[in-house]
């Protein structure tokens, strides 16, 4: 016998072999028979025999190991909306039962889904729980409906340490990515998207897989939360999570026409169920000391810098008439006195001063170090993160893990955040995040994995600075760090280092060109890195269209516009003078809107063409920005107006180029013309 009813809009079908949950967009097809589900969209796109696993004791159990199941049904409204969710119970004499959880929501074209395990008054242990695999081995596939394409999927790094990339590779093949990833066809952008909505306790890997050699063949796919490696920085296992009931990442699965607008959806989620940390003001204008100077940094280049600057704000550099002076590594260099005096002589000028810490790193040598604010308490080699056999853990990047648990790290954050705030500063640069998320054995028992570590410091950090606390707000800017949680800073640099050159441009947008989707969901902005214009301290001088190209990727990133030069020198001065006053390119910064990838087939390079489109005084306005990354060669790029996503039937548009002023009507498409590392900036006028 079934039963079919209705709630929300969504079709419940109910019969002894099972149950189908259906919002006429997917349809989620759960078995009571073996333990596997099955999600399938209208669209084409399915993913069969899906099955939930949890490793119990050194062993993996599945869903569909399990010999009894019991299948409930209840109403859902949460922050992502109003559903139906589907609880299926798992249970076998010996075991502790696993309780996998569906919900479909009204009118969405995702699902979520997460697996826990119930010990019944014993107590669980696990490091690996995954609410979603579908191994060819095991019996699952996912297919894409591709209209014959060949697909890519995307590796989202999981920090932006070491200059690691973003990347998509061709099917078939094997990748795995962190938090998230989509499957698409690159031409029709029709795709798969999967993340994880929840950030507390684990770290999750994204497992997709297709038949080497064989185009077409069914995709394995696997969601887990339990990843520790090179790429997450860890050198021992994920941490084992314990309690009477542990549960799972919750895992969004979705299917759209178009793979951006599905990221986006994604980062729109996370925002709803963990909102990201609110800003009061705009993008932050202004510059930071790093690639002027790094460890040559000195009080006089940070005051000439003020004061050039001053001489910027009245031509259009601020926003708000806020502009931003930031030290960053080495204002140690300076007394306290002169750090004082500093922050005074930018407030004089009408600014506001910056600051840099690495609140999870010891970069010293001395273990038997006092550790700062503990008046004597606690050395270094204290609060240091170590592994299960009590190891200190291996540096990483120059510079040893601190544990954020510890109350001698807890004195020296207060401590040192005190300070700032006392100083007068309104801006942090928090830097090497990810020392304090990597896998150890924590002094608080209660923390079990380094991302719960790692919330749990900055949770401290972010309460410690925040604008009811000090009376003022201040920027909490997150420099090298996991990509989640996005909670603790308003602004997160989107790639590692970057200069100056064509290189560091087309590198730091590869980070856009997969990446676009966080800014104004899980962080206020992006953040571009600082912007060199001339020189940086390491490499030699940029040419002319290589730094404009530079100032160009910036104003598009969405995005904290900080300068990174040293303005003693003549030519920066020269070149900041004549950019830096053009009203459009910096009223499109101050947007803070991302720019969005044309193409996403690149592999391990950046798009060459971005769009932003936007509504000016009654009329449809679009701006692209479209890159030449070659040193030497020149070339002319040709860009559809149905491929930059131009209203449907358009002929013609009136186009100007915001850097020379160069204006024409182009027809059926842009033909952009770039000499050697030149950027162009567009302005569309289409109705």
């Amino acid at each position: 016998m079934s039963n079919d009813v209705r709630y929300a809009g969504i079709r419940i079908v109910t019969e002894p072999e099972g149950i189908t949950v259906d919002n006429g967009i997917v349809q989620v097809v759960i078995r009571l028979t073996d333990g596997a589900y099955d999600l399938i969209w209208r669209n084409g796109d399915r993913i069969e025999g899906a099955q939930g696993q949890v490793k119990l004791g050194g062993t993996t159990r599945s869903t569909k190991d399990y010999p009894h199941r019991k299948a409930s049904v209840e109403e859902a409204n949460d922050a992502l909306g109003r559903g139906t969710t589907v609880t299926v119970l798992h249970e076998e004499a010996g075991y502790p039962a696993l309780a996998e959880r569906y919900t479909v929501y009204e009118l969405a074209p995702f699902v979520t889904v997460r697996i826990a395990a119930i010990g019944s008054g014993a107590e669980v242990r696990t490091n690996y729980m995954a609410p979603l695999v579908a191994l060819h081995d095991k019996g699952g596939s996912v297919r894409i409906a591709r209209g014959g394409e060949q697909l890519r999927a995307i590796r989202v790094p999981f920090d932006n340490d070491k200059w690691v990339r973003y990347e998509t590779m061709l099917l078939p093949g094997a990748i795995e990515s962190y938090e998230a990833s989509a499957i698409y066809a690159p031409e029709s952008r029709r795709g798969l998207v999967i993340g994880s909505l929840t950030h507390d306790t684990w770290k999750t890997g994204i497992c997709i897989a297709a038949d080497a050699g064989v185009a077409g063949e069914p995709i394995g796919l696997a969601a887990y939360g339990g990843a520790a490696g090179e790429l997450t920085r860890d050198t021992i296992l994920h941490g084992e999570v314990a309690g009477d009931k542990v549960e799972s990442p919750l895992v969004f699965v979705g299917s759209y026409a178009d793979y951006r607008h599905g990221l986006e959806a994604f980062a729109q989620a996370n925002a709803k169920l963990e909102p990201a940390l609110a800003w009061p003001g705009g993008v932050p204008f202004g510059w930071n000391s790093w690639s002027a100077a790094a460890d040559k940094l000195d009080y006089e280049l940070y005051v000439s810098t003020s004061d050039f600057l001053r001489t910027l704000q009245p031509f259009g550099f601020h926003n708000d008439s806020i502009v931003y002076i930031n030290f960053d590594s080495f204002w140690t260099s300076l007394t306290e006195a002169q750090l004082q005096d500093a922050v005074a002589h930018v407030q004089a000028n009408g600014q506001k001063a910056g600051i840099y810490w690495t609140p999870f790193t010891f970069w010293g040598y001395d273990a038997e170090q006092i550790v700062e604010g503990t008046d004597g308490a606690y050395t270094y080699g204290d609060i240091l993160l170590r592994d299960r056999e009590g190891q200190v853990l291996p540096s990483l990047d120059g510079g040893l893990s601190i544990d954020p648990t510890h109350p001698g790290n807890l004195l020296r954050t207060e401590y040192h955040l005190s300070r700032f705030v006392a100083w007068g500063f309104e801006y942090v640069k928090l830097d090497f995040l990810g020392h304090g998320a990597v896998e150890g054995e924590h002094y608080d028992p209660a923390i079990r994995t380094g991302i719960q570590a790692y919330n749990l410091g900055m949770a401290v950090i972010r309460d410690r600075l925040a604008q009811e606390r000090i009376g003022r707000p201040l920027h909490i800017n997150l420099s090298i760090a996991p990509l989640f949680p996005y909670q603790y800073g308003h602004s997160r640099r989107i790639s590692c280092d970057a200069f100056g050159l064509i290189g560091d441009t087309e590198y730091m947008l590869n980070s856009l060109t997969y990446g676009w989707w966080m800014s104004d969901a899980l962080y206020r902005y992006n953040d571009p890195d600082h912007t060199v214009l001339y020189k940086s301290f390491n490499q030699e001088a940029t040419a002319y269209h290589e730094g404009r190209s530079r100032l160009t990727a910036s104003v598009i990133a969405g995005t904290v516009l900080l300068l990174g030069d040293d303005y003693r020198s003549e030519e920066a001065r020269k070149r900041a003078k004549a950019w830096l006053g053009n009203e459009e390119v910096l009223q499109l910064a101050r947007l803070g809107r991302t720019f969005v990838p044309v193409e996403g087939d690149s592999a391990a390079g950046a798009a060459e063409v971005f769009a932003l489109h936007s509504v000016e005084e009654d009329a449809r306005i679009s701006y692209v920005a479209v890159f030449n990354y070659d040193r030497e060669r020149e070339t002319t790029k040709k860009i559809s107006f149905d491929r930059l996503g131009l209203p449907d039937k358009l002929e013609s548009c009136r186009v100007r180029e915001l850097w020379s002023g160069e204006e024409w009507i182009a027809t059926g498409e842009l033909r952009i013309s770039l000499e050697a590392m030149e950027a162009k900036l567009i302005r569309i006028e289409v109705g």
